[in-house]
Formats: structure tokens, sequence, C-alpha cells
């Protein structure tokens, strides 16, 4: 979808449907005011994402709680949603912002319109009919007067970011019988040839070289060989190096440790962490940004089979560190801890940034909607927090590491244990095993991001569709522009 900025008032812009958003209940705005007796009649009262269609006067008004940007961000996306499968080609609406010279909400507008006009079709006999595009006039809803060179640079970074957020979306919903490890590499492959990236794969004989172990065993009985794969954008002269990492799993059975059958659908989401440092790498190439970003992806699927890793082993690690295995279930660490270890080695990063639907327990601790951040570094935390809840939209939470989790881990045969002794704080036990495989130099440069509740819902929320949500590439994004712009290292 295109979205264009067009300096003429709304009346002068033709479209097949005006978009209106009623902030803050105002039914007495002008751009209201005329509809109002229809929509008090339609017991439309303006709350956050409710939506009044009123096709005979082509207009489709959403409530908006403010002109925040999240609220604006959730609110057009709802309306988008609202609008897929009708008619309409192209859709107009006003300049929304809460200040003169903000940006963020305008921004917030853009990837609105882009993430709510996303609808995963593929498989479906008829396809659903899209707005192909958004036309924001320069008509203000406050009346401002906006500077027309930030809000083009404003409507651009939002609009590439929504769409790197579709692609990771696509990615997730694809099911594993068409998107393995090697397809998976493909993909990096073609958005390095895309987007000049340097790329690197591992196939299963220069992992075994690496002796990443661990990440080898859960591999180990699916029909489909694992990779590693290594992006890295390198622009001149970056003000910082970044390494991502992403949990890749293609596919999550459990292993012998067998999941539940209703527990296995929807688990071709157990890919998302992967797939977000793919739609990560995309964006900030197309945005170009001064870091340099280096993306690391664990590529494997966990089954079943004769020569599946069982519970009892003992499996030795890239880093060196031995870990008894206690639940074939909790592979998604195995294959990080390998992971991270290598590309500790292969770069000297300011901050090590993974990416994983690493476990249940931070949805049950947290909820569907929110991403669980830890850290040794509490200043890291409190960035990253800043950064989700108020700049990207995307939902964190902190959790913090204590000595006492950390002690369940240990294990009587091994160095460590891949589960924890007890059943109570499963997301920062298992946060505390990736602790394990940091160096201590770089302690205090990573951060563990667990995408498993935001990452695939089953209902559409707020800017979100039913189905993948491309968690994470938001949110990385935005940090890394801060880190380019404002944040020290």
């Amino acid at each position: 979808m295109k979205v264009k900025y067009v300096e003429k008032n709304l009346s002068d812009i033709e479209a097949d449907i005006e978009l209106i958003l009623v902030v803050d209940k105002d039914l007495d705005h002008r751009f209201v005011k005329e509809y109002k007796d229809t929509l008090k009649a339609m017991k439309f009262k303006g709350e956050q994402d409710s939506v009044a269609f009123l096709a005979k006067d082509k207009k489709i008004f959403v409530g908006a709680k403010s002109l925040v940007s999240s609220d604006v961000r959730s609110a057009v996306a709802t309306a988008m949603r609202a609008l897929i499968g009708k008619e309409y080609k192209s859709v107009k609406l006003a300049l929304y912002t809460k200040y003169e010279k903000c940006t963020a909400t305008i921004r917030a507008l853009a990837e609105g319109l882009v993430l709510g006009n996303y609808k995963f079709d593929k498989y479906k006999s008829e396809k659903s009919n899209k707005i192909e595009e958004a036309l924001i006039s320069s008509e203000s809803y406050n009346e401002f007067k906006v500077d027309s060179d930030s809000l083009n640079r404003a409507l651009d970074k939002g609009v590439k970011v929504a769409k790197s957020v579709n692609f990771t979306r696509d990615i997730v919903n694809t099911p594993p019988d068409d998107f393995y490890p090697k397809i998976m590499a493909k993909v990096a492959k073609d958005i390095a040839k895309e987007y000049n990236l340097e790329c690197e794969i591992l196939n299963k004989k220069d992992i075994k070289n690496e002796k990443m172990n661990a990440l080898l065993a859960v591999a180990r009985a699916s029909a489909h060989k694992p990779r590693v794969i290594h992006l890295a954008y390198k622009p001149k002269n970056p003000k910082a190096v970044i390494s991502i990492v992403g949990k890749g799993l293609t596919y999550d059975s459990g292993g012998l440790s067998l999941k539940p059958s209703d527990f296995m659908v929807t688990m071709k989401a157990d890919k998302s962490g992967g797939a977000a440092v793919l739609g990560i790498m995309q964006a900030i190439s197309k945005l170009g940004l001064d870091v340099e970003v280096h993306g690391f992806i664990g590529a494997v699927e966990n089954m079943i089979g004769g020569n599946a890793y069982k519970p009892d082993d003992v499996l030795i690690s890239k880093s060196g560190k031995t870990i008894e295995v206690r639940n074939t279930d909790a592979e998604g660490r195995l294959v990080l801890a390998d992971v991270l270890t290598y590309a500790q080695e292969k770069v000297k990063a300011d901050y090590i940034i993974d990416l994983a639907t690493l476990t249940g327990a931070c949805v049950v601790g947290l909820g569907q909607y929110t991403i669980g951040a830890m850290s040794n570094n509490e200043k890291l935390l409190e960035r990253v927090e800043f950064v989700g809840n108020v700049s990207s939209g995307e939902l964190v939470n902190k959790l913090l590491f204590n000595r006492h989790l950390a002690k369940t881990l240990k294990s009587n045969i091994a160095d460590i244990c891949n589960i924890a002794n007890t059943r109570y704080g499963g997301a920062l036990t298992a946060g505390l095993f990736l602790n394990n495989f940091i160096e201590k130099e770089n302690k205090d440069k990573w951060l563990h991001l667990d995408i498993a509740g935001p990452a695939f819902v089953e209902h559409a929320w707020a800017e979100n569709p039913n189905g993948a949500s491309g968690a994470g590439v938001r949110i990385v994004t935005r940090f890394l522009e801060k880190v380019a712009n404002d944040f020290k290292h």
C-alpha cells in the first residue's frame, strides 16, 4: 500500500472512503459534528478502537482515546482492518498530531495504516481486497501547520518499518511444511541480495565444526537439516555495533517431551524470534541507520524419532559448558546458548539483543500482549521499556534476575540443567540459563526479550491481526535508531 501526504484540504482529495478519528469522544469536532446524531443513533460513543461504518456517506469513524501515538496507531489500524474485504481501493484522512512539531504521532499514523491493512490470505482460494492507497491531507485535526519535510520523513520511516513488520508476520504465519531451516536461509540470502548485506550460512557440517552440539542435538530427529544464519549491515563509520540473535525454531513438537496436541497447534510461531531478526535487518537497511548490525539466527526443527535427543542426555555446548537435559521441550534455550556463543566470538558488540518465544511462563506472568525484558543492566532495561511502551507501541515489562532463582538451574551431573527444579519463575530461569552463556565482558551489554506472549495471538488486538504480530521488529528497530541518535553506550 502507498501512503502519500497531499497538501490539499480533505474535501479536495478524491478517495473511495474517508477515515475519521473521534478523539477523546469529541462528537462536536468539526470533522464529526455533521454526523453526530447518526453516530449517537448507532450507539457509537467514540471509545478507543470502536468503529462506525457509514457506507452511504463513504465514511468510517473510529475512536481514539487521545492523540498519543499508541492510541492513534491502534485506532487507525482497527479502521483499516474493518475495510479489508470491502470494494474500496483508496482512503483519505486528515493529519492527526498532538503537537505542532510532533512527528511521533504522524509516524504512528503511517504505521497504523500499513499494519492494519494486513491479512494473511496466501492459502485462501479467494483473496481479500485491501486498500491500495492512503492519502493524508495537510488539513490538520488541530489546525496545526506542520513542516512538510519533517512530516514526510516521519511517514517514510513509519511505512518502511511497518512493511518490515508485515514481512515478518508473513514468515511467522507460513506453515512448517513450507518454511523450514533451508527456506529461512534462502529468505536471508534474498534479503542480503536485495539490501546489499553480507550473508553467511552455516550448514550442518559447518555447525558441527563450530561445535554447536546443543543446537545439533535439538535438530537431530528432524528431516530438515539445521542452519545458522549470519547477516551483517555495515555502514561507514558506524556509531555502534549491535548483535541481534533470534530463536528460529521453524517447528517445535516438544521432542520426546512431546507437547499435548492442543499446545502443538501454532508452534509454527516458534520461529518468531528468527523471523524478527530478518525483519529488523530489512528495516534498518531501508532506513540506512548509522549503526553496524549483525543478525544471527539458529534455524532448527525440533521433532521426534529414534535418534532424537533425550531427557537425561548431557550436551557439550559450543562454550564448553555441559548441559543436563531434563526436558526436550526446553529446546530454544539450547539453540540460543550456542548461537549466542557464536555471535560473541564473531562480533565485538556494544549491545547483544536476543529475541525468542522462549517460555509459556512469560505469557502466564505478563499476559499475551507484553514482552518480557531481562538483563544484568538495569539502565538498559529502563531504556528498552521506554522505547517499547512510549516510542514503538510494543508493550514491555522488565523482569529482574535474582540469585535465588539462579540456584534452581544447578545440575548434579553437569555444569547446568536446561530447566529449573521449580515450576515457578520460568521466564526468569530461562533468562538466567542464557545468562550462563554470556561472556563476563558482555554481561551488561546483553538484553533478552521473551516475545512468547505477543508473537502469535489468535485474535485481533490493537494494530495486530489474528495470528502473527511481527513482535520485536518495531521495538528493536526503534532502539537501534535511538542508539544511532541519542543513547550513549
